[in-house]
């Protein structure tokens, strides 16, 4: 059984659910999208290619590895993004967070409402002790919802990854329970 596949996490104006296959459209247009993938570890250019991402969301319940949800309007008619933990280390109890909004949702708060609510569920449900956030040095914008969110910094990993033909550094950021 899937760990999300009955779970809907609810605030004041967001709800949390599993990817259904009628998201793909949503998934393909965040994950297309030049200034969402800038800091965004894959990318697509076809809906066929983003079955992809949606096979991913499902494989890290199977596998246990983690979960993401679709972040939606509370009456579920409106798609804003994803948000959720993969990496899930049960020995160690961390897992790693992570998250994009379309951009027609950006700076609305939405992240900083999903996110905690992420967070508790590892917390609370998962038994995690450890939530990691790894961001590219050059993304300001996150670097600052992850200090809003309570995340700590604990430094700077130097060229540790290439991405389109260069090295990048990525800021790790955690929060205990």
């Amino acid at each position: 059984m899937n760990i999300t596949q009955n779970i809907r996490i609810k605030s004041n104006r967001l709800l949390l659910r599993p990817f259904t296959e009628s998201d793909i459209e949503s998934v393909f247009k965040g994950l297309s999208h030049p200034d969402i993938i800038k800091y965004y570890g894959v990318s697509f250019d076809s809906l066929e290619a983003t079955k992809e991402q949606m096979t991913w969301f499902a494989d890290l319940e199977k596998e246990g590895t983690g979960m993401w949800f679709a972040v939606c309007s509370l009456d579920n008619k409106t798609f804003y993004g994803a948000g959720g933990l993969n990496d899930l280390n049960k020995e160690h109890k961390k897992a790693e967070i992570g998250f994009w909004l379309l951009t027609d949702f950006w700076g609305k708060g939405i992240m900083m409402e999903a996110m905690p609510l992420i967070c508790n569920y590892g917390f609370e449900k998962l038994g995690l002790h450890r939530i990691e956030g790894f961001v590219e040095s050059d993304n300001t914008n996150c670097k600052n919802a992850m200090a809003k969110l309570d995340f700590h910094y604990e430094g700077t990993m130097k060229d540790c990854e290439i991405k389109n033909g260069k090295f990048i550094s990525l800021d790790i950021y955690s929060k205990l329970k």
